[in-house]
């Protein structure tokens, strides 16, 4: 009895084990299938974000708060890479990291201007003395951010969430 049981148990295991791996593979080629199709490739998809699909540059000359975000097509490209859940969270997360980003901006920094760019690729900041700076969006795997800004430091990419602290830091 004990050996028949025995028996039965490994084929359940084995059985479980086969099925199991089978479905990691139906799920993970679903989602490369998902990758290919949008034109990304899978190391692209897993180490950084979409490029842009423009190659705009904006100047900025002058003290400012540069925030960024993805244009309507690399969007779509990185909905098309991320699960819905993950998609609608981030989103979210730009959304209301910006909104408080511009509350605390317009309230303590009333004099920075506040600049948003959505459909370029480069920033070129132009200091008042000393080298200016380029920086290209594609490289800055954030879907979403905010530059800071005073021409007399370099271009600053602030942590949202602790902004507060971040534009005291900079603009002192």
């Amino acid at each position: 009895m004990k050996n028949k049981f025995l028996a039965y148990s490994c084929w359940q295991l084995k059985l479980f084990f086969l099925l199991s791996l089978l479905l990691d593979i139906s799920c993970t080629n679903i989602h490369r299938n998902n990758i290919i199709e949008s034109g990304i490739t899978i190391e692209d998809a897993i180490n950084r974000k979409p490029p842009s699909s423009f190659s705009d540059t904006t100047t900025i000359d002058f003290p400012a708060a540069v925030i960024f975000s993805p244009d309507s097509i690399q969007l779509e490209k990185i909905k098309a890479v991320t699960g819905k859940e993950i998609f609608e969270s981030a989103v979210h997360d730009c959304y209301y990291q910006i909104r408080n980003s511009r509350i605390v901006l317009q309230k303590y920094f009333p004099h920075i201007k506040i600049i948003e760019v959505r459909n370029v690729r480069y920033l070129f900041f132009k200091k008042l003395y000393g080298e200016n700076e380029w920086i290209d969006l594609n490289n800055k795997n954030d879907q979403c951010g905010i530059f800071v800004f005073d021409r007399l430091k370099s271009a600053h990419l602030v942590d949202m969430t602790n902004i507060d602290s971040e534009l005291g830091f900079y603009f002192k």
